[in-house]
Parts: C-alpha cells; structure tokens; sequence
C-alpha cells in the first residue's frame, strides 16, 4: 500500500511540475465586460466579436455573459447575482478587464467599480474595437 502511495505521489509531484510549467507559457486571461441585458441577442452576438478580438490581440477571453445565462436565469435576481458573484471569481484570474462600448449597464457599473476597488488594470474600448481613454 505505502508503494502504491509513493508512486501516486511521485506521479502526482510531476504532473504539477508539468502544469506549472505549461502555465508559464500560457496566453493571459482578460475579462470581458459588456452589456448583456436588454438587446440580448445583439449583446450576445458584441460579445463573442470582443471575445474573438482578445483571442487576435494574443489573450484567453472570459466572458461571464455568455457562459452562465446558459444555465442562470438572468430574469430571477437570485440567480443574477450567483452568475455577478461567479463572473467576480473568473476576475479575480484575469490579468485585466476589458470594458467594451460606448454604454455602461448597471452590471458593467458593478464590474468596473470591483475592478478599480480590487486595483485591476481597465482598459476602455468602443464597439467599434478601437482603445479609447477612460474618460472619453
């Protein structure tokens, strides 16, 4: 049994070397943020445009936005804040937030507050793609 024990943890003390030095060499992660509500399909279809430009731009995009609606009901105000709570967990990972066009929804509002509360880097961009300065 002990042998056993040792090997799996050999294997194991491995496969985290070998994890740790993938992640070294691993694209960053941006958070999307982006309307959602409201014109959802539009929003939906702005979304994956943001996220497919992070992927050209060299970076891992994660967009809360268009994983949990999947399964949370955006109407239910439980539900919505379990999916706010989530997105703020895949955040707290990202190397920066990415906040996309010329208007900011309540749930934008919220993520660039903890974004600013939490010291992450924000960068402004128009729908058009274009980075803009945070006070335009």
């Amino acid at each position: 049994m002990k042998s056993t024990m040792r090997m799996y943890s050999a294997a194991a003390r491995t496969a985290v070397r070998r994890c740790r030095l993938t992640l070294q060499r691993c694209l960053p992660m941006v958070y999307v943020c982006s309307p959602f509500s409201g014109d959802v399909a539009g929003n939906i279809a702005n979304a994956r445009k943001y996220s497919r430009y992070a992927v050209e731009q060299g970076y891992i995009p994660i967009a809360p936005h268009l994983l949990f609606p999947q399964f949370l009901n955006d109407n239910d105000l439980t539900e919505r804040e379990l999916g706010l709570h989530f997105g703020n967990v895949l955040m707290s990972h990202c190397s920066e937030v990415w906040v996309f066009g010329e208007i900011i929804s309540a749930g934008m509002d919220a993520e660039i507050r903890r974004a600013k509360r939490k010291n992450y880097r924000l960068r402004y961009f128009g729908s058009d793609l274009k980075e803009v300065s945070k006070d335009a």
